[in-house]
């Protein structure tokens, strides 16, 4: 068994195919009409055929609340690995990216936590 794909749930889909790609640095994989939204997933331009990240629309009426609950207790709906939290900070602070953690050493981690623009937080963490 392994994972293959997860999603996050976005608000905007052209919105957070921008930020995820351009911003965060990930690579566009698969956009396939469904409907009025799409299949669209973003992997890693490192691990081009890795585990797939599907950028879904947020429409269910269970999803914005759940969305609103996890970011207003702080809570991330994702964890991105880096090899340097700090310099991805940095990087990602010059480029506009809100962060509401600052780079925190936790044991033999870092983490930050970032504003996805699309209603989600995500945490970016690295081993020391």
């Amino acid at each position: 068994m392994r994972i293959t794909l997860t999603n996050v749930f976005v608000d905007d889909q052209a919105k957070a195919l921008r930020f995820y790609t351009e911003v965060l640095g990930f690579a566009k994989k698969e956009d396939v009409p469904v409907g009025e939204d799409r299949w669209l997933t973003v992997v890693s331009p490192e691990h081009p055929d890795g585990p797939e990240l599907l950028l879904e629309p947020d429409g269910h009426p269970a999803v914005r609340p759940f969305k609103e609950a996890l970011a207003n207790d702080g809570i991330p709906a994702a964890q991105f690995t880096v090899d340097d939290v700090r310099a991805e900070h940095e990087r990602l602070t010059a480029l506009g990216v809100r962060f509401t953690q600052e780079p925190l050493d936790m044991g033999p981690v870092t983490t930050a936590v970032l504003d996805d623009t699309c209603g989600n937080l995500l945490q970016i963490a690295a081993r020391k």
